[in-house]
């Protein structure tokens, strides 16, 4: 087995390679504008420091979010490409489930990603490994009540002290986290969903709804 995982869902452009025991090499940067100009490099680069060649891949591991639309389907297409072009299987991953693995917290706790317009992606965890409610996307305030008490996780928590007051790493998403998670969940024989994305919003382009009439002069 031979795992790339990558996730452009956050401001974080990450690339992992995870040999079915561990992960052999991986990056990660954090520019929310270039997950475009970032993604492939990565990829080239976590390849060079293996020593390995992108057809040795036998799977491809991808954030699926929750992310806005543009950086989000930088990601996924780039997985979908490889994953045709190597006759490969494409999995997805819910983006902060990688965050709940990588925190490695044993007890009830939440996950929040910065989804801008001052509002957060968040879901809720029972442990590292599992998710009991979520992804959504609200306001902070509006769900300060729900999670009351519990110790979060992320970016998203970060920008926000009055709702997530006790706050722990990591900050950023990893490719290296999913894949571990992902080569975890398969080695027990688990099916891995499609790589289908989670925005949770519509697109801020919007086809509009009246055009203008031009009449010939």
């Amino acid at each position: 087995m031979l795992l790339l995982a990558l996730d452009t869902a956050t401001s974080a452009v990450t690339v992992a390679l995870h040999d079915g025991t561990s992960v052999v090499a991986s990056s990660s940067q954090v520019d929310a504008r270039r997950h475009g100009e970032l993604l492939l490099p990565a990829v080239d680069r976590v390849l060079t420091e293996a020593g390995l060649r992108l057809d040795a891949v036998t799977g491809i591991v991808a954030g699926v979010g929750p992310g806005p639309y543009t950086g989000l389907r930088v990601g996924l297409m780039t997985a979908d490409t490889f994953g045709l072009a190597l006759g490969v299987p494409v999995y997805g991953l819910c983006t902060l489930d990688g965050l709940a693995y990588a925190s490695d917290i044993q007890g009830p706790f939440v996950v929040a990603t910065d989804a801008r317009r001052k509002e957060v992606y968040w879901a809720r965890y029972s442990d590292s490994r599992t998710r009991v409610s979520g992804p959504a996307v609200d306001r902070p305030a509006e769900i300060a009540e729900a999670v009351a008490g519990l110790p979060a996780v992320g970016a998203g928590a970060l920008l926000y002290p009055d709702t997530f007051p006790d706050v722990y790493e990591p900050e950023n998403v990893s490719a290296a986290a999913l894949a571990s998670l992902a080569a975890e969940r398969l080695a027990k024989g688990e099916e891995l969903p499609a790589p289908r994305p989670l925005y949770l919003r519509r697109p801020d382009a919007q086809v509009p709804k009246n055009y203008k009439v031009v009449t010939p002069k």
